[in-house]
């Protein structure tokens, strides 16, 4: 299959990448000096010298403080980006597979939220990726919309200073033997590795539509600190943070656990207790050269 991956360089997108091409597909990896997804001339231009059959949108503006405060940027971005990609992709014959957030809810639901629960964002980031999902729905019927969480990967993350929560654990524990994390989020750490092959796995459907996409279970920010350090044998004091001692700028939810109801009807749920990832991350782990270089 010919596919176009946008955002390859991304911590999502290069093991997607990884996971079409180990699959043998042919894949044309596009970053932001290859399109800008908010100009329509720009995407049609690029997608269609490749002429793929599938095209999966990574490309996102992630940090959520600076879309509160460049609201015009983010719509841009996250609606108007995906659906320029919908345009074209309904043009050219080709499915559209979409990455959407957890932040679409407001997290006071208190149990997993499934596809068919009503989004409710709370943030500018929260409402322009829940604009992007509409479009593509009107835009193109041939699209796989994948709402995934808390996500982490061996490649850096860029909106996050290039430290994966993980790699930011550790490094706070080596430099200062104490660490202090929220226990008032819940949500559920997924690896972009896996991920990656569930999304590969989805596209070799045509069964079209909104999908959650996370690991099993869930867990507090504490929680999940407190594994990382289990698994590494790290010596480090961790406490839970005092309530307020971070203070968010923008509003987050407090639950943010999805339930992958539509991979699990179409029995094609591929996802792991969210330890187990984490455990096999840790097992190949090798800190990146821009973790090194990072203050």
């Amino acid at each position: 299959m010919k596919i176009a991956v946008i955002g390859a360089n991304g911590q999502l997108g290069s093991d997607l990448v990884a996971a079409f091409s180990g699959n043998e597909d042919l894949v044309s990896g596009l970053t932001h000096s290859d399109i800008e997804i908010t100009d329509l001339p720009s995407v049609g231009q690029a997608l269609e010298g490749i002429q793929p059959q599938l095209i999966v949108n990574t490309a996102a503006m992630h940090h959520v403080e600076n879309c509160e405060s460049e609201p015009e940027k983010a719509f841009a971005v996250n609606a108007l980006g995906p659906r320029n990609l919908a345009v074209v992709a309904r043009k050219l014959g080709a499915a559209l597979m979409h990455v959407s957030t957890d932040y679409v809810f407001d997290g006071s639901k208190g149990s997993p939220y499934e596809e068919e629960d009503n989004p409710l964002p709370l943030s500018v980031y929260g409402i322009t990726k829940l604009a992007g999902e509409h479009f593509v729905r009107a835009m193109t019927p041939s699209h796989f919309i994948v709402r995934t969480s808390a996500l982490y990967g061996k490649s850096p993350c860029r909106a996050k200073g290039g430290l994966n929560f993980i790699e930011l654990m550790l490094k706070l524990a080596k430099e200062r033997g104490e660490v202090r994390v929220v226990d008032s989020e819940v949500v559920t750490p997924t690896s972009t590795a896996e991920l990656a092959q569930q999304m590969l796995h989805l596209s070799r459907s045509d069964c079209y539509g909104l999908y959650h996409a996370t690991a099993e279970g869930s867990c507090s920010w504490y929680e999940f600190a407190r594994e990382i350090f289990t698994m590494t044998d790290t010596l480090v004091r961790l406490e839970v943070a005092a309530p307020g001692e971070f203070p968010a700028k923008v509003a987050r939810p407090k639950y943010s656990v999805l339930e992958n109801r539509a991979l699990k009807d179409l029995g094609v749920n591929l996802f792991r207790p969210w330890s187990e990832a984490l455990h096999d991350y840790l097992g190949n782990r090798v800190k990146s050269p821009s973790a090194e270089s990072l203050p």
